[in-house]
């Protein structure tokens, strides 16, 4: 049995010397009888040595007597730490012990030769069943270690749900042909991989669009991450995309951090405002989509990723690649799915269901009652330009609606968009012109006044309704009157088909 060597000191005298080395043996026997168990193993790991009272728990682990000795302690005894405390050689004095053979309380000691090397380790078995012997204790550490599997469940849980998308392609509002069209180049690319580019002007809901694409993807389960490349300092970005390694410069977090496409594994990503980035870090860009691989700040480690990209923005890119301050390689790669995103102006028939939706989410964020528009307030709001889109309407919605108490909003609430609206465009000359000349009866006879007006502006309103699909606010627009009066017309009209 191998004994543990007490190093000699200069200033002890030789029968000091030898008094440590009985001490030492009288330790390491009162040790091995009064523990319930103790092993000793080797530099390598290997068993050498076993009491008679650790042999009892062998049976329970699958072993005989005979066949412990030589082996290597991690194979014999599951989840031993024994192999930590000589590669450290760092005692663990208390710990719990779990295995087949059942729950024990142990200390682990390194052993050391005369230079202070470790060369080997001594287990010790000190309490079996400590949960029946020390129950207030277990009941403590079986409760510790229950919140922190709820609080690990927990805030796996909230992160997830933080990188969750917040839209729906069913939240891109609009039934116009160009709505429609959108949606459905949308499902289809969100059951592709490939990387998507979303054009159009700001405000016209691509951050929104391209939430929806990857709620309607196979990767839905996934982070979903958006970076405003316009919002974040030049001198940022590459840490933002690629992340730091722990210390890679003054003032870097010392466990280091992860980029956003590190984050985004298995998942989409969205760069927003992709003609904003500087065309330094475009080519690191490019390099990362075409080796789905990314190399943080400060580290030789390269790490790979399955990201989906989803590039978006407003600038003109085809412009920008021709002035040389957008690369055409990285233009190639972004553009393989190409949507644009039509302008309010472009789909003004749309108008009114995104009125109601928006005006619902500003009641429900603010906490007050839903707040209706009414037709002469529609109306203007169809003559204005918008070119801040879809986010400029919101502002002017809030802006009405938290800045009065009635329930109904009219023109006048909204006299900021009235100075700035164009007047109404009528009918062009050619095209009343062209009714007119149906108003007269055949053989040239002129129809009476009341009959021709009656049957003109009954045409004009049923042109006008057709080539709008309906759209009461489209057609009012179209024809150059409120909507109030295309009501009116209309209602007269009816009461003129009855009669």
């Amino acid at each position: 049995m191998p004994r543990h060597e007490i190093p000699r000191s200069s200033q002890l005298p030789a029968d000091a010397d030898a008094v440590l080395k009985l001490a030492a043996q009288s330790m390491f026997d009162t040790l091995a009888s009064t523990a319930m168990g103790m092993m000793v193993v080797d530099r390598e790991h290997r068993i050498v040595w076993i009491s008679e009272g650790y042999k009892q728990f062998l049976p329970s682990l699958g072993h005989a007597e005979e066949d412990f000795v030589g082996r290597r302690v991690e194979e014999v005894v599951p989840n031993t730490l024994m192999a930590q405390v000589i590669d450290t050689g760092q005692a663990i004095l208390v710990d719990l012990l779990s295995n087949h053979a059942g729950t024990f309380l142990v200390s682990r000691l390194p052993l050391r030769d005369a230079a202070g090397q470790v060369i080997g380790a001594m287990g010790m078995v000190l309490l079996d069943h400590p949960e029946t012997t020390m129950q207030p204790l277990m009941a403590k550490f079986s409760q510790l270690q229950r919140e922190l599997v709820e609080a690990r469940e927990q805030l796996a849980a909230h992160l997830t749900q933080h990188r969750k998308p917040k839209h729906s392609l069913a939240s891109f509002v609009g039934a116009s042909a160009a709505a429609v069209e959108v949606k459905r180049q949308a499902r289809r690319v969100a059951q592709t991989d490939s990387t998507v580019l979303l054009l159009g002007e700001t405000g016209t809901g691509k951050e929104l669009l391209a939430h929806g694409i990857h709620a309607a993807s196979l990767r839905a389960a996934k982070p979903f991450i958006g970076i405003n490349i316009a919002a974040v300092p030049e001198t940022l970005l590459e840490a933002e995309f690629f992340g730091v390694a722990p210390g890679a410069y003054t003032g870097a977090e010392r466990k280091g951090r992860d980029g956003k496409f590190k984050i985004a594994d298995g998942g989409t990503l969205l760069l927003d405002e992709i003609g904003d980035m500087p065309l330094a870090l475009q080519s690191k860009l490019l390099r990362v989509l075409q080796e789905q691989e990314v190399e943080p700040l400060g580290s030789n480690q390269v790490q790979r990723i399955d990201v989906r990209i989803i590039a978006a923005t407003s600038r003109d890119l085809p412009a920008m690649v021709a002035a040389g301050s957008f690369r055409a390689d990285l233009f190639y790669r972004l553009n393989v799915l190409p949507i644009r995103l039509p302008a309010l102006r472009e789909r003004l028939t749309d108008l009114e269901a995104l009125v109601d939706t928006l005006s619902e989410d500003i009641a429900r964020r603010s906490g007050l009652a839903h707040k209706t528009l009414s037709a002469d307030a529609l109306d203007l709001l169809a003559h204005h330009r918008w070119p801040g889109n879809i986010r400029e309407l919101r502002n002017a919605l809030e802006q009405a609606s938290l800045m009065t108490d009635d329930l109904l909003l009219t023109a006048a609430h909204f006299a900021g968009l009235a100075a700035e609206s164009p007047p109404a465009k009528p009918l062009a000359p050619p095209r009343i012109a062209a009714l007119v000349r149906e108003a007269v009866r055949p053989g040239g006879a002129v129809k009476p006044l009341s009959e021709a007006v009656a049957e003109l502006e009954g045409r004009a309103i049923r042109e006008a309704m057709a080539a709008t699909g309906g759209n009461k606010l489209a057609a009012s627009r179209l024809l150059g009157i409120s909507r109030a009066t295309l009501y009116e017309k209309l209602a007269l009209a009816q009461r003129g088909a009855a009669d």
